[in-house]
């Protein structure tokens, strides 16, 4: 997944509990970048800016640290799929509240035929591992 991002500009790698963590914390060790947490409600300590989302089957709340991020800086999300898209469109959200500039995405594994990347599109989607179905 690092390969897929060795051109991008980001100065911070952010993932979403808790695959994203798995797979975004290497990528952020490797490239001396801060990594930064992105979690469910009710469970960072300090200060936190939320989104509400739709699930297939409900709502769910995304955190993040309100100084997680800085005006300006530019962000890489990583997470280990990407289907409908609703996950990352929220993570998307989250950066943007607190004024970061989300560079591009890069996901393990895309579900295609679920039309994730158009959700979120112009954002940049790299993944490892395209399956066309859903």
């Amino acid at each position: 997944m690092q390969g897929l991002v060795k051109d991008l500009d980001f100065d911070v790698v952010v993932g979403a509990e808790s695959r994203g963590f798995i797979f975004g914390t290497p990528i952020a060790y490797n490239l001396h970048k801060p990594f930064v947490l992105i979690r469910k409600k009710g469970k960072l300590p300090r200060a936190t800016v939320s989104v509400e989302y739709d699930l297939e089957y409900g709502k769910a709340v995304l955190e993040m640290h309100k100084d997680a991020i800085l005006p300006g800086q530019k962000v890489l999300i990583v997470d280990d799929l990407i289907a409908t898209g609703g996950t990352t469109e929220a993570m998307i959200s989250l950066v943007k509240q607190l004024g970061g500039e989300v560079a591009g995405v890069v996901v393990l594994m895309e579900l295609a035929g679920l039309k994730g990347r158009e959700r979120i599109a112009p954002v940049r989607l790299e993944s490892a591992i395209v399956y066309e179905g859903k």
